[in-house]
């Protein structure tokens, strides 16, 4: 352990180095030692190397910036509360996810902000940075975003969507636009069932009846509960606990708005009653309650 600690301290001195070359040797090195050795992450820490990896995300030069976000996001998986602690790290997290030198760089921001929103007492602190939020979802919007950046962008907005205070915050910031083109335009499964994972949270705030009605949210959600979707069984989860939190929130109108969708939206929560998981069965029965289904009109659906 002390090799590894001695190690640490000599490369994370070699990042204050006046060659360029010797920092960005030393940054490829961190990175590497911190993906393999997860022992080495709070060594890396402890010798003070947060500051400087977070200096160096303002780098215009793309191998920096990239091997100083990929050990960032290595080290946040062991040391969370050093990252936090650091002054100004989010602030370069966020020049990162609104100025990428690339893709790369942009995805493991992303993914680090994501680690970091594991934890719940970070969620208010990382939800207060308006342009972090709006960055996030700008890589949702962007047309040229890798698969891997918007699924991590997808698992960080649902980490800060679960701080219900933000939810406001990300509807402001053109959130709900984002998801839904999401759902609408992107086959991908694993995107889809993401993108209903952030509604499902956003869909739980007041402010989120209007900002659905613009895009024809609650016909798009119930949609996903029809079978010739071919949605699946995590997909469909979501959009019942979204029309449910929809509902919850916005009273006997949306209630009214969910009904007239017709007999099939029934079928649909019906099915994840009788078939989804324990969580899922507990919502979608809520769901028909409030739709004043009852415990019979359910029965009579699940025969």
């Amino acid at each position: 352990m002390e090799v590894k600690r001695r190690t640490a301290k000599s490369l994370v001195t070699k990042l204050s180095s006046v060659s360029e070359q010797t920092r960005t040797e030393a940054l490829c090195e961190l990175r590497l030692i911190s993906k393999h050795d997860p022992d080495s992450r709070s060594l890396i820490a402890d010798a003070g190397a947060i500051p400087y990896l977070a200096e160096t995300l303002y780098s215009p030069s793309s191998v920096s910036q990239e091997n100083a976000t990929a050990t960032l996001l290595n080290i946040s998986i062991s040391n969370r509360e050093a990252l936090m602690s650091t002054r100004g790290l989010l602030d370069a997290l966020s020049h990162v996810l609104r100025n990428p030198t690339s893709p790369s760089a942009a995805q493991s921001a992303a993914a680090t902000l994501y680690s970091l929103l594991i934890v719940d007492d970070y969620r208010p602190i990382i939800g207060s940075k308006r342009d972090i939020v709006y960055a996030l979802i700008d890589i949702l919007r962007n047309p040229k975003s890798l698969p891997r950046s918007i699924k991590d962008a997808l698992k960080a907005l649902f980490g800060i969507a679960q701080y219900p205070l933000n939810r406001a915050t990300m509807i402001d910031l053109g959130a709900v636009p984002a998801l839904f083109s999401l759902v609408v335009k992107d086959g991908r499964v694993g995107v889809v069932e993401d993108a209903t994972a952030v509604i499902a949270q956003i869909a739980g705030c007041e402010e989120s009846g209007d900002a659905f009605r613009t895009v024809s949210g609650i016909g798009v959600l119930v949609d996903l509960l029809d079978p010739s979707t071919g949605s699946s069984s995590r997909t469909k989860e979501n959009a019942v606990s979204a029309l449910l939190n929809l509902v919850q929130c916005g009273g006997e109108r949306f209630a009214n708005n969910v009904r007239e969708m017709g007999m099939g939206v029934f079928d649909g929560i019906a099915d994840v009653a009788e078939n989804g998981s324990s969580r899922g069965k507990s919502k979608a029965i809520a769901l028909l309650n409030i739709l004043d289904a009852g415990s019979k009109g359910l029965q009579d659906w699940m025969q």
